[in-house]
C-alpha cells in the first residue's frame, strides 16, 4: 500500500513538472481533509524554471529537479499524521494536513502560505485584513517547514499576523532564534550559532589557524559565515580566503535526517503556547525547545574520505552543544579525530612558550613572527599575543622564559666567607683585648701602668674596644630591627667613651710633662676627668635617642636588582648617621691636637705620638669610608663598614697599648721605679736647659739688634743693663725650680702622671 502510495505522488508529480505553468491547485504535493489541518513547506524540486533570463510577467514557471529526500521528509510527515489519526490519542477529531512544494523558492512558498491564511469555514479563499487578529480563525493551525532558511524567514513573517506556530525541521539561521522577529516561529534543529560554535572549536581543537570558507549565497550562508568569522576570530583563527557559491545546490549522496515527528497532537486553543512547552523523545533522548525556539539537539561530526574513487561519509563523533564538547563513540573514529592535528593549516609556524608573535606587513593576524620574550618577561602558553611582565619586586626572568622565578634573598650570611673572615678578626681583636687587660692587672704596680691612667681608666677603655669588636656581629646575618638599631648606637656610644677617655690621658701628660705655669695652669682648670668624660659621652647618647626615636633604622628590602633582593638596614635618617661620625671625629680632632703637642714627652713612658698615629688611622679609614659607602651597593655593604671599624679600633688599640705591652714583656729593666726617675730626671734636665738657653739665645738676639743702632738715644744702655739684670735672675729661678723638682720627685705618686 505504501509503494503504491509513493508511486502515485511520484507521478503527480513527474506529471505536473511537464506542465507549462503551475497554478496554486497544481503545485499540492499532497492534501487531506481533517477537523484540524496542518500546512506542510517541502523543497521537493530543487528551483523553478524560468523562460527568460529576466522575467516580464508576475507568473509561476514549472519546477524541475526532483530531490527524492525531501520527498521522503514530506511523506514522514503524512505517514506521523495517519499514525496518530489511526490511535486513541484524539478521540473524535481527525488531523488533515496540505503539503505543498515551494521548488526552493520565495514566490512559491509564499504563494503556498497566503492559502494557509485563508479562513477557515469560507466558501471563498480569502485572506482578511485587520488590525487584530485574536479572533481571526485561519485553514491551517500549524506550520511544518520550510526547509531553507531564507525560505523560512520569508514565510515566518508573513505567519507572524496571525501567530500561526511554524516548526522548520531544517532552517538553522541564527538570526529565527530572535523572538522579537519571529515569536511564532519553532524549530527541531539546533541554531547555526552552535554549529559554527562547533566548527570553531573543532578548528582549535586541531590546532589550525589558516583556513578557507565555502558558503552559499544566501540568508542562511551570509548569517552563519559572519557568525563563524567572529567565532574563529576570538581563537585567533585567520580566514585565507571566502568563496561563496549560489544557492540552492544539492548533492544526492548527502542524507539528510528525516524530520523528528511529534508524538502528541495538541488541541486548536494555545497551539503556540503548548508548541513551545512540549517535550518529546525518540526512545533515548529526550527533547524540548528552549526559551528562542530552538531545539536542544547537536550534530554529528562527519568526515568525507575518498575510497576508490567515491567519497564515502564517516561519523567520527558528536557535538553535544550544551556542554561544548564532542562525544567519541569508539576508538577508531577517536583515532581518526586525533589524526586531524597532524593536519597542518597554518600561515606561521606557532610559537613556542618563552616567545610571542609580532605582527608583519601581512593585513591577516595569524601570519607573524616569533620573538623571544625580553628579559623580566615571560610565556607560558604557544602564540602568546604578547608576553608577560614578572613582578619585578619579587620575581625575575631570563631572556626566552616560560616562568618567573623568584627572586633569592640575600644578606651578607654568617656562612659567608668574606663574613667569616671578618668575624675572625673581630674574635682575634676580642682576644688581643682580654690579654692586653690580664697583663695589664698582673702588672698592675709597674711604672707602665701607672703612667696609662691606672687600672680603672685601661679597662674602661677595653671595655669600650670589647664593645666596637662585638658591635660588628651585628652587621652580619640577616637585618632584623633589633640588629639594625642596635649596630650603629653601641659603634657610636663605645667609640665616643674610648675617644674621650683617650682624651682625657692626652691632656693628664700634657699637663704633667708642662713647664709653662700659664699652660699649666689652664690645663688644671681643663683638666675634670670624670666630668668631661660623662659629658662628651653623654652628647652621643643623645645624639643616638634622637635617632632612635624620630628616624630608626629598620629593615628594608632593595629589589632594585634584576635577580635579588637585598635585605640591608636603612639608616633611617643620613643626617642623624652622619652627625653621630661627625661628632666622633670632632673627639678625635681634639685628641689629636693634644696627643700632637705631647709628642716629644719621656719615650719610654709617653703615649701621645702614638695616640697621633692612631687618631691618624682613624681619619684615615674614615675618610675612605664615606665615598666607598656612598658608591657601594648589594650585601657587601655593612662589611664595608665593619672593616672600616676594625681598621680604626685596631689602630687605637695597637697605638695605646701595644707599645706598653712590649715594655712590660719585652724591656722589664725600663719598667721599674728607678730607670722612671732617671728618664725623668734626664727629661727634666735637657727640658730645664732648653728653657734658659731659649732665654739666653733671645737675650743675645735682643742685644744685637740694640748695637746695630748707634744713633739711637741714651735709653739704649739703659736697657742693655736691665736685659742683663732680667736674664741672671731667670737663670737663677731655672736653677731653683729644678733643684725643687728633683727634690719633690721621689716623693710624688707615679700615678699621677
Amino acid at each position: 500500500m505504501a509503494l503504491l502510495t509513493i508511486l502515485t505522488i511520484c507521478f503527480v508529480i513527474i506529471l505536473a513538472t511537464s506542465q507549462s505553468c503551475q497554478m496554486p491547485d497544481d503545485f499540492v504535493a499532497a492534501t487531506s481533509p481533517g477537523h484540524i489541518m496542518i500546512g506542510g513547506l517541502f523543497a521537493i524540486h530543487e528551483k523553478m524554471l524560468s523562460s527568460e533570463d529576466h522575467p516580464r510577467r508576475p507568473q509561476t514557471q514549472k519546477c524541475v529537479g526532483f530531490e527524492i529526500s525531501v520527498f521522503l521528509q514530506s511523506l514522514a510527515m503524512i505517514h506521523s499524521i495517519e499514525m496518530i489519526n489511526n490511535s486513541t490519542l484524539l478521540s473524535g477529531i481527525k488531523l488533515g494536513y496540505e503539503i505543498y512544494d515551494s521548488c526552493t523558492e520565495v514566490p512559491v512558498a509564499m504563494a503556498a502560505a497566503l492559502r494557509f491564511l485563508f479562513k477557515f469555514n469560507c466558501s471563498k479563499e480569502t485572506v482578511e485584513v485587520k488590525c487584530d487578529y485574536s479572533s481571526y480563525n485561519p485553514r491551517v493551525k500549524a506550520i511544518i517547514g520550510a526547509g531553507y532558511s531564507e525560505i523560512t524567514m520569508a514565510v515566518s513573517r508573513l505567519l507572524n499576523l496571525q501567530l500561526i506556530p511554524q516548526v522548520s525541521y531544517e532552517s538553522t539561521a541564527e538570526i529565527l532564534s530572535d523572538k522579537i522577529r519571529f515569536p511564532s516561529f519553532l524549530r527541531t534543529v539546533p541554531s547555526d550559532f552552535y554549529q559554527t560554535k562547533a566548527m570553531a572549536h573543532l578548528i582549535q581543537k586541531s590546532g589550525w589557524n589558516w583556513i578557507g570558507v565555502i558558503t552559499t549565497d544566501d540568508d542562511y550562508g551570509r548569517l552563519a559565515l559572519n557568525t563563524f568569522t567572529n567565532q574563529v576570530a576570538a581563537n585567533n583563527v585567520c580566514i585565507a580566503f571566502k568563496e561563496v557559491l549560489p544557492a540552492f545546490l544539492s548533492d544526492n549522496t548527502i542524507e539528510v535526517r528525516i524530520n523528528q515527528t511529534f508524538e502528541k497532537i495538541i488541541a486548536e486553543t494555545q497551539l503556540l503556547d503548548v508548541l513551545k512547552n512540549v517535550t518529546f523523545t525518540d526512545g533515548r533522548n529526550s527533547f524540548h525547545f528552549d526559551a528562542r525556539g530552538d531545539l536542544n539537539t547537536g550534530y554529528d561530526v562527519v568526515l568525507w574520505k575518498e575510497i576508490s574513487g567515491h567519497m564515502a561519509i564517516a561519523k567520527m563523533a558528536e557535538y553535544d552543544l550544551q556542554n561544548d564538547v564532542f562525544i567519541v563513540t569508539n576508538q577508531e573514529t577517536k583515532n581518526e579525530l586525533r589524526n586531524l592535528k597532524q593536519i597542518q593549516s597554518k600561515c606561521s609556524k606557532e610559537c613556542s612558550p618563552g616567545q610571542m608573535k609580532k605582527t608583519t606587513r601581512s593585513q591577516h593576524i595569524c601570519c607573524y613572527e616569533c620573538v623571544n620574550c625580553p628579559e623580566n618577561h615571560y610565556s607560558n602558553q604557544t602564540d602568546m599575543d604578547r608576553c608577560l611582565l614578572c613582578n619585578n619586586e619579587t620575581h625575575w626572568a631570563p631572556v626566552r622564559s616560560t616562568v618567573c622565578f623568584e627572586k633569592e634573598v640575600e644578606y651578607l650570611s654568617w656562612s659567608d666567607t668574606l663574613a667569616i673572615l671578618l668575624l675572625a678578626v673581630s674574635l682575634l681583636g676580642i682576644v688581643f683585648v682580654l690579654a692586653i687587660g690580664i697583663i695589664f692587672t698582673r702588672n698592675l704596680d709597674t711604672p707602665v701602668v701607672k703612667s696609662s691612667g691606672g687600672l680603672m681608666v685601661c679597662y674602661v677603655i677595653l671595655l669600650c674596644h670589647l664593645l666596637i669588636f662585638a658591635s660588628t656581629g651585628f652587621f652580619i646575618g640577616e637585618p632584623q630591627d633589633f640588629t639594625c638599631k642596635t649596630r650603629q648606637t653601641l659603634f657610636g656610644v663605645s667609640f665616643t667613651l674610648c675617644v674621650s677617655c683617650i682624651l682625657m690621658k692626652s691632656l693628664k701628660i700634657l699637663l704633667a710633662f708642662s713647664f709653662d705655669p700659664k699652660f699649666q695652669n689652664f690645663l688644671k682648670g681643663l683638666y675634670k676627668p670624670i666630668p668631661i668624660v660623662l659629658i662628651c659621652t653623654g652628647i652621643q647618647v643623645i645624639i643616638c635617642t634622637l635617632w632612635l626615636v624620630f628616624a630608626a633604622p629598620a629593615v628594608e628590602a632593595n629589589v632594585s636588582l634584576p635577580r635579588v633582593i637585598i635585605l640591608e638596614c636603612e639608616e633611617g635618617s643620613i643626617l642623624a648617621f652622619g652627625t653621630m661620625l661627625g661628632y666622633i671625629a670632632i673627639l678625635a680632632f681634639i685628641c689629636f691636637i693634644f696627643a700632637f703637642k705631647g709628642r716629644k714627652l719621656p719615650e719610654n713612658y709617653n703615649e701621645a705620638k702614638f695616640i697621633t698615629f692612631g687618631m691618624l688611622i682613624y681619619f684615615i679609614a674614615w675618610v675612605t669610608f664615606i665615598p666607598i659607602y656612598a658608591t657601594t651597593f648589594g650585601k657587601y655593604l655593612p662589611a664595608v663598614e665593619i672593616i672600616v671599624i676594625l681598621i680604626s679600633n685596631y689602630g687605637i688599640l695597637c697605638c695605646t697599648f701595644f707599645p706598653k705591652c712590649y715594655v712590660i714583656l719585652c724591656k722589664q729593666e725600663t719598667n721599674t721605679k728607678s730607670a722612671f726617675l732617671k728618664t725623668i730626671y734626664s727629661y727634666s734636665s735637657h727640658s730645664a736647659g732648653s728653657l734658659a738657653m731659649s732665654h739666653l739665645s733671645l737675650n743675645s738676639t735682643n742685644s744685637n739688634v740694640a748695637m746695630t743702632n748707634p744713633s739711637s738715644s741714651g735709653k739704649s744702655a739703659a736697657w742693655k743693663k736691665s736685659k742683663e739684670h732680667q736674664a741672671k735672675a731667670f737663670a737663677q729661678i731655672n736653677r731653683e725650680n729644678v733643684t725643687n723638682m728633683y727634690k719633690s720627685l721621689p716623693r710624688k705618686r707615679i700615678s699621677s702622671i
